[in-house]
């Protein structure tokens, strides 16, 4: 769908309202939280973002979703700019964190990017519908985990989009560096909370066993920044 009344949805960052009435959440229950958001930069100028902010309800910073798809039943370049802030990581209560937004996840590229710059844990909200690609949601993402060494949170909205025929089937999860699902999935059809304990030493133990950083031959990446 491309109707610009929607527009009216977007909101400033960090200065809009609901920034503000995160913020207040955060350090109300002393939690981290990563917000996406429909931003406006200026009139007209729009990106897919979210917010994070920290433990006791500070403003750290913000992503722009970097890659922007176009193709049937997703019209988001109608919506979106494509992010210009690159991949920035996040000293958090909980760790370094970096954020990479729903379509982000089918481009490896970002994940390393966050991984060479200390991300601990990745996280990864989206709204992704039954169909095409349901099948990567359990493959690519403990796939990017190992491939980086990190953590990785998949985070995805369930039930039916009423300004269309969408049905999200939600299905949460952490992944760990091995690749491994901590614990089940979320549910499918409802909504759910998935609560994991994290075991950070396993980066170090990972990150010695195979040692991916280490062998990396950016000397030789050279045309994959090549149009």
């Amino acid at each position: 769908m491309q109707d610009s009344d929607y527009y009216s949805y977007t909101e400033l960052i960090p200065d809009g309202p609901t920034t503000q009435l995160m913020r207040e959440v955060a350090r109300r229950h002393g939690v981290v939280l990563i917000v996406p958001m429909f931003e406006e930069e200026l009139p007209g100028l729009y990106y897919n973002t979210a917010a994070v902010i920290d433990a006791d309800g500070s403003y750290l910073g913000k992503y722009r979703k970097t890659h922007i798809p176009h193709v049937a039943g997703f019209w988001e370049k109608f919506y979106f700019r494509p992010g210009n802030l690159g991949y920035p990581v996040f000293d958090t209560a909980v760790g370094r964190i970096g954020v990479y937004i729903c379509y982000d996840r089918h481009f490896p590229e970002g994940w390393r990017a966050l991984g060479l710059a200390g991300a601990r844990i990745v996280f990864n909200p989206s709204a992704t519908s039954r169909g095409l690609a349901q099948y990567l949601w359990r493959l690519e993402q403990p796939a990017a985990a190992v491939a980086n060494e990190y953590f990785v949170g998949a985070i995805n909205r369930v039930g039916v989009e009423p300004l269309g025929d969408d049905d999200f089937y939600g299905q949460s999860y952490f992944a760990d560096p091995r690749g491994q699902l901590i614990g089940d999935g979320a549910l499918d059809a409802a909504d759910d909370v998935v609560v994991r304990d994290l075991d950070m030493d396993q980066l170090e133990e990972v990150r010695h066993l195979w040692a991916f950083y280490r062998d990396r031959r950016p000397d030789a990446y050279g045309p994959l920044t090549e149009p």
